[in-house]
């Protein structure tokens, strides 16, 4: 056997493949979707323009915003399929949209079929995701973002409440090869049809370590509650070997930005929550800082993800469903990128266990 490249543990550092959808530079704390700064898209454009952009390389042209209103149109039977938890809702359900709309392998599609399925099932996902709610979903000329706050909160949010809600959906769409998106990736080298691949890197996406990480953070904020009891209450967690959720990144060596927009997004909102929690930002930065001296610790998206939940009314079991909404957009362009030019993904691994072949006993 060919002697194996050795490479950090967790493939940090290591380039996987190419993407011309976007990347991340975290030595500067920036990221880009396609030639745009993905922050100033966030701040300038609508949800929909970046999900054109990430999926076909440009804003969005009336056609697209109204195939994009079109795939919310789950069948009344997909929808009855969703059942459980939000993100086990959203797998049945897209499992069953694809036998619906007899998805094929990818392998066997063009790209325009894959194009396809992939704007069904990335259009599908709140509809299902908020489908757990037992309410009726919204209906009418509105966009992803409205959409999704009417359809998880049941009343009508204001135009401010709308827009962070775009804002902060538009700015997590894609983020590198971050573990999710790289699953979706793995497996549709595998040649599976589009569902499959979302459904897989949906499993990466649930843990705490991931997509699941708003709400946790959060709750480090309201069990700290002052400021001043930041120091107190971390320390001993960090010295048994917790983590401070919300701060620390495996790429940013500067500041997260889509931190930085979300904090200034729910600042424009106001409120108690928010001015609490930039305070103990920088009290549990402070200790973060001492602790690690030689470290750079940031504060990440996921922080200020949660506060911003929290002033939107946005349910906690839906916190982590949000973060979904947005980055399934990321998963289908980049299904369709590694479709388009495909080769199975297939490491080895360096065995390690007892010498081979021993007798049997």
């Amino acid at each position: 056997m060919a002697d194996l490249i050795e490479v950090p543990a967790g493939l940090k550092g290591v380039a996987a493949a190419d993407t011309a959808i976007g990347s991340v530079r975290g030595e500067e704390g920036f990221y880009h979707y396609r030639q745009y700064d993905a922050i100033e898209v966030a701040r300038h454009k609508s949800f929909e323009d970046a999900w054109s952009l990430v999926l076909d390389g440009e804003f969005a042209d009336a056609d697209f915003e109204s195939s994009a209103r079109r795939s919310r149109a789950v069948p009344a039977d997909v929808i009855a399929a969703a059942t459980g938890s939000p993100l086990r809702a959203l797998q049945k359900g897209l499992l069953t949209l694809a036998d619906v709309q007899a998805m094929e392998p990818t392998v066997d599609i063009d790209d325009e079929r894959v194009r396809a399925d992939a704007m069904v099932i990335a259009g599908a996902a709140p509809a299902l995701l908020a489908s757990s709610t037992g309410r009726e979903l919204p209906d009418g000329e509105m966009g992803h973002a409205e959409f999704w706050l009417r359809a998880v909160r049941g009343d009508e949010p204001n135009e401010a409440e709308v827009r962070a809600i775009e804002i902060y959906l538009t700015s997590t769409i894609d983020h590198g090869f971050n573990n999710s998106t790289f699953s979706a990736r793995s497996i549709t080298s595998t040649g599976c049809d589009v569902a499959g691949g979302v459904c897989g890197a949906i499993g990466s996406f649930s843990g705490p370590l991931h997509g699941g990480a708003p709400g946790r953070a959060l709750d480090m904020i309201e069990s700290i509650g002052e400021p001043g009891n930041a120091e107190r209450w971390l320390k001993p967690r960090l010295d048994s070997g917790e983590k401070a959720m919300g701060f620390g990144h495996a790429v940013y060596l500067a500041d997260d930005p889509r931190a930085m927009l979300l904090r200034d997004v729910a600042l424009g909102l106001g409120g108690e929550l928010i001015e609490r929690a930039v305070a103990i930002e920088a009290e549990v930065l402070a200790v973060l800082r001492a602790w690690k001296p030689n470290a750079t610790i940031v504060t990440n998206v996921e922080y200020y993800a949660g506060v911003l939940f929290e002033i939107l009314r946005v349910p906690p079991e839906f916190f982590t469903p949000t973060f979904l909404v947005s980055r399934i957009v990321g998963w289908t362009a980049h299904i369709r990128e590694q479709a388009a030019d495909n080769k199975i993904i297939r490491p080895s691994a360096n065995y390690t266990g007892p010498s081979a072949p021993e007798p049997l006993p």
